[in-house]
């Protein structure tokens, strides 16, 4: 009886809300119409730096209303502007050239390069659409000449690697700046090539034996190493972080392009996996050749005649896996052995396959939390008398991944990475050549977890035995200087209760590190990004951005400023001409022009903090509200939810569309938060998430939300929704569970709702292993029984991200407990299927039917794909 008169209550509220014209055709329409009213509406979000020889003055395409342009023009020392060339003088030349008129107001130029000295400027550049032709203008003589075949293709060479256009109103850059360190270590020069969009290889020349180039390029861009003789020995791609890339004997096309040492968040891969064999095993003296067969170790001389076994007892359950890597000095050779894991793969049935009438079976590989990984070992071998010398592993005796085997230039000792199960511990091990020992000089211990996937950098400062390594020991992301020898720290180098978010740079020569920092200005919000600088000795701090914002910086070729663009989610963004050496600002270039973006109706997120659980800890997050917004009415409040502990979330820089306003449109305040357990704060925030996922920094989120709508009467936190996919999936559903006085109603797409059925690498991390009771107490399907609002459950039959069954599970335990809830399984879709446009459908009308008691059958339109 008592649950029918709580259902008869909530009946009556809902039928008085079609007349607050909440969720109606008219909402729906809008909604659907949002996405593409608000794009293009933003001028001069972003520039483009166009670098002239000499470094000192730059160009970029400053965008008008109605589509013009001008192109213009900036000293760097002064800040001061003027046009680039007589853009007039210009449209009438291409008139005379090519028969059609040219406005001068929106020159049709596609790419343009300049060369020449200040006032005798040549400009080259093709047209929009007709990238087939080259032209030249001499900007003095006013002459303009077409290009030959010969130099549109090496206009067209010098030009691919350039960014490219940034997209939207305020996102980030189509092609992101980044770096790659290419280290030779053999004793040969190595030739460097770009590799084209088409996939032809362009020259970028040589680097000497023992030599370094730190090469620009772009995020996703590919690149190939070869030797003097042009056999292959790496590739390599731009990541979305600065990389290294060690070239030594032992590199082949076939090895890994992931740099030895990975920069702090570069990808980690799911589950330790064994590579491919390289193809190059030769010795740097070119005397011997390392083979692998049948799990066994074999050394063969130059000529391949003589053949001698170093192992006889490989075998499948345990052998070589075909990595070798040769001492400089040819003398000494390390081979990896061990025991190559568990095979474990998900099914799925494919239930509509497009090319026949029958269902079709798929599998996959994906290890799963407890599985047993792939474990090796390096065994060092003397080459000279043939025999294998004995290595201590007490240091490495439980490996989740041990890579980046790295010998010394003077062949005394050889260096890995250990990470050990249960990512409580990473080393970095040194052993003796010669006798076998082996010792830690970095030994990283958590009674929690070291955050190995997001946090971890190791660089080595050339021309010196120091170690630049990254550590939350002391509860904050900071770096530290390490002797290399001794192991001993000989400085921490950035502290205070800020974080290091990532390394850009590090100058061995000048002995500075430019950085990216949270927090570093306290007044700000501690997600903000700031760049930043500092001494190796820890002096010389300079905080180079300042703006109240997010930043991204684009450096001068030779780095003596830098373009820096800053922006807020309710600031669109401002760009700023700046000193390298201290900061200082030289000229505002421009301040994106949102008037038209206004004029639609579209309204600013806003931003909120407000205390956590603790009644301590400031919780950050955004309120979003609909464009027809009546203060004085009163809206059921969504959370968009996403609470991996791998990152943040809340959107912190300038968009003129967020995907939650398609359902705010509807008749909702939409709200983001992170609370704790998410990274980029302190570690103790961080440790939240330990052995507790299911926690999700919830109690935060009723906290703030509470607090939000004590100031803003208009949220009926009476009727509060939640939704989110993948870890979010998991969330979301967990907030019907363990919050269901709070949570009334959630959509979960393709939740990995128990820890244990997710993949191994991502649960591991954050759980623990071996797996423990946390891994039940956590899951949904063990709390399912606790259901009390409304949910839809969203997965697609094909996801090879989270397996399709956690979901399924889920759906068994509620129906074995007799609860009320919607199933959607979409056939032929993967992860993500809740972001089709028929589950974002679906979303929209659950919220719609449930929090706002409209009949969406009748009111809703049909939803273009956004």
């Amino acid at each position: 009886m008592k649950r029918l008169i709580t259902t008869s209550l909530l009946v009556s509220v809902f039928i008085v809300q079609p007349a607050l014209s909440q969720g109606t055709k008219a909402d729906y329409e809008r909604a659907a119409a949002l996405r593409r009213q608000t794009q293009g509406k933003v001028l001069r979000a972003n520039i483009e730096p166009q670098w002239l020889n000499g470094g000192e003055r730059f160009w970029y395409r400053r965008d008008d209303t109605g589509g013009a342009a001008q192109l213009v023009l900036i000293d760097a020392n002064t800040g001061t502007r003027s046009p680039l060339f007589d853009a007039d003088r210009l449209a009438s030349a291409l008139k005379d050239a090519t028969g059609a008129p040219v406005d001068a107001a929106k020159l049709p130029i596609e790419r343009l390069s300049m060369s020449g000295t200040k006032g005798a400027e040549r400009a080259q550049f093709t047209l929009r659409g007709r990238d087939d032709q080259l032209w030249i203008w001499d900007a003095a003589a006013g002459a303009l000449t077409p290009g030959t075949a010969e130099q549109l293709t090496a206009f067209q060479s010098e030009q691919a690697p350039r960014r490219g256009g940034r997209g939207g109103t305020g996102g980030a850059a189509a092609q992101q700046d980044t770096e790659i360190v290419f280290r030779n270590q053999t004793n040969d020069k190595i030739l460097l090539y770009w590799i084209d969009t088409g996939g032809e290889r362009r020259p970028y020349g040589e680097i000497a034996a023992g030599a370094e180039r730190t090469q620009h390029t772009y995020v996703g861009h590919r690149w190939a190493v070869t030797d003097s003789e042009g056999r292959d020995l790496r590739t390599a791609r731009g990541e979305r972080r600065p990389s290294t890339v060690v070239i030594d004997a032992s590199s082949s096309a076939t090895a890994t392009s992931q740099p030895q040492e990975r920069a702090a968040g570069a990808p980690q891969r799911e589950a330790p996996q064994r590579p491919p064999q390289p193809r190059n095993t030769q010795s740097p003296d070119r005397k011997w050749r390392a083979v692998v067969r049948d799990r066994n170790l074999y050394l063969q001389d130059a000529d391949g005649n003589n053949e001698i076994a170093l192992s006889t007892d490989g075998a499948a359950a345990e052998g070589f896996d075909g990595r070798v890597f040769w001492s400089p000095d040819s003398s000494k050779l390390i081979a990896m052995r061990g025991t190559p894991g568990d095979e474990r793969k998900v099914y799925y049935i494919e239930s509509s396959p497009r090319d026949q009438l029958q269902p079709e079976l798929h599998s996959y590989d994906y290890l799963k939390p407890g599985d047993n990984v792939p474990q090796y070992w390096p065994r060092l071998f003397d080459i000279t008398n043939q025999k294998e010398i004995g290595t201590d592993r007490a240091l490495c005796s439980n490996p989740y991944s041990l890579e980046g085997v790295r010998w010394k230039s003077d062949s005394s000792a050889f260096t890995f990475m250990y990470n050990q199960r249960g990512h409580q511990a990473l080393r970095l091990i040194e052993v003796d050549a010669t006798t076998g020992a082996a010792r830690a000089i970095i030994d990283e211990t958590s009674k929690t977890f070291i955050d190995y996937s997001g946090k971890q950098y190791l660089q080595r400062v050339a021309g010196t035995d120091e170690l630049i390594w990254m550590s939350e020991r002391d509860g904050w992301n900071h770096l530290y200087l390490y002797d290399g020898n001794t192991g001993a720290v000989k400085n921490q180098i950035t502290k205070g209760k800020w974080v290091v978010r990532d390394v850009d740079r590090v100058d061995d020569a000048a002995r500075q590190i430019w950085f990216r920092a949270g927090g570093i200005r306290p007044e700000q919000d501690p997600y903000y990004i700031h760049y930043c600088r500092v001494n190796f000795d820890g002096s010389g701090l300079t905080i180079l951005t300042e703006g109240d914002g997010t930043h991204t910086v684009d450096f001068s070729p030779d780095r003596r400023w830098f373009i820096d663009t800053w922006s807020r989610v309710d600031q669109p963004p401002v760009t700023e001409l700046r000193r390298s050496d201290d900061g200082s600002l030289v000229a505002e270039l421009e301040r994106a022009d949102w008037s038209a973006l206004l004029a639609t109706g579209w309204k600013p997120p806003e931003r909120f903090v407000a205390k956590g659980r603790d009644g301590a800890t400031d919780i950050y997050g955004i309120i979003i509200r609909p464009t027809n917004f009546d203060s004085s009415k009163k809206y059921p409040v969504i959370e968009s939810i996403y609470a991996g502990p791998q990152d943040s979330f809340v959107p912190k820089n300038f968009r003129a569309y967020h995907n939650s306003q398609e359902i705010g449109e509807l008749g909702f305040i939409m709200v983001h938060i992170d609370g704790m357990g998410t990274s980029n704060r302190s570690k103790a925030f961080h440790d939240v998430c330990w052995k507790n996922l299911a926690d999700a920094g919830l109690p935060d989120r009723v906290a703030w939300m509470k607090a939000a709508a004590a100031e803003h009467p208009e949220m009926d936190l009476s009727r509060v929704g939640i939704y989110g996919g993948s870890a979010g999936g998991q969330n979301a559903l967990g907030a019907l569970l363990l919050h269901g006085e709070f949570y009334k109603a959630g959509v979960a797409d393709c939740g990995c709702h128990d820890n244990r059925m997710d993949k191994m690498w991502w649960n591991e991390q954050w759980m623990g292993w071996p797996v423990g009771p946390e891994y039940a107490a956590n899951s949904n399907v063990t709390l399912a029984p606790r259901l009390t609002g409304k949910l839809m459950l969203v997965v697609g039959e094909m996801d090879q991200n989270v397996d399709p069954a956690s979901t399924m599970q889920v759906a068994g335990a509620l129906i074995r407990a007799d609860k009320d809830f919607d199933l959607l399984v979409i056939p032929g879709a993967g992860h993500g299927a809740g972001e089709s446009p028929y589950g974002r459908r679906r979303r929209q009308d659950f919220f719609v039917r449930n929090l706002l008691g409209v009949e969406p059958r009748i009111e809703r339109v049909a939803q273009g794909p956004g």
